[in-house]
């Protein structure tokens, strides 16, 4: 009976997990005119690591320095910032927000602009509180390592949809992203 509950267990499962729509996710399918790619970032050691990292594992080889046909994906903005949200009757912070900016703009080996100049905003808020100090700085670098991994991935997904639209140029129509 046991082993029959098991195995009645585990299809619902593997059925439920089909109907919501669940699926793994897989390396983003990149332009053409990636192949090679320069990868330069102003301000986020982290960023350009991780987005390295996945650039590789999406199949494109991550080049040191630029030259002719190779295409150069340009951060020139990736800066942290925390901004205070509410203060307390006693004129204490109760809840900040940790706000992520990256600019990032892809041209390809020629010089031609694929990826237009694009502003990518993502922000956390969380609750301070007065009486654990040292466990703010660990929440707000977990935040920052978590807003990384956010950006690294709202990145790809913007050279993906040069992909989708044959490799010409996205407009930076919904350039600005917001996640809480």
């Amino acid at each position: 009976m046991s082993r029959m509950f098991k195995t009645t267990l585990m299809l619902v499962s593997a059925l439920a997990l089909t109907a919501c729509g669940f699926h793994l996710r897989q390396s983003a399918a990149l332009p053409a005119a990636m192949q090679r790619v320069h990868l330069t970032v102003n301000g986020g050691l982290d960023l350009q690591r991780d987005l390295a990292r996945a650039l590789e594992s999406s199949g494109v080889t991550v080049e040191e320095k630029p030259g002719p046909g190779i295409a150069e994906l340009h951060v020139p903005l990736a800066s942290f910032s925390t901004e205070t949200l509410t203060v307390s009757g006693y004129a204490r912070v109760t809840e900040y927000a940790v706000r992520y900016q990256v600019q990032v703009q892809l041209n390809d080996g020629a010089g031609q602009i694929l990826l237009p100049a694009q502003s990518i905003n993502m922000s956390r808020e969380f609750s301070y509180d007065a009486t654990n100090t040292i466990g703010t700085t660990a929440q707000v670098e977990e935040i920052q390592r978590s807003l990384n991994d956010d950006m690294v991935q709202a990145i790809l997904f913007r050279l993906q949809a040069l992909q989708k639209h044959g490799g010409g140029t996205v407009a930076p129509a919904a350039a600005s992203s917001s996640a809480r």
